[in-house]
């Protein structure tokens, strides 16, 4: 898997946590204190997401970090 195909599938598991809620990018980054700009990036795989941001959505969306990696 390239790291570009990583941060895809990263950003698709948090999609599809995110939507699973019924939350929007913004509630989602209202409720891990980031821009919706951010969220949005991330989930279109643009940036290489840091353990901590992993950390800040997973407990944002009740997941465990593993559930955001796990594919």
């Amino acid at each position: 898997m390239t790291k570009e195909q990583l941060k895809k599938k990263i950003g698709q598991k948090i999609i599809e946590i995110r939507t699973k809620k019924g939350w929007s990018q913004s509630d989602l980054a209202r409720a891990c204190k980031k821009d919706r700009q951010a969220i949005e990036k991330l989930e279109n795989g643009k940036v290489n997401p840091t353990l901590y941001s992993l950390l800040e959505i997973s407990k944002a969306l009740g997941v465990a970090v593993k559930d955001l990696i796990s594919f």
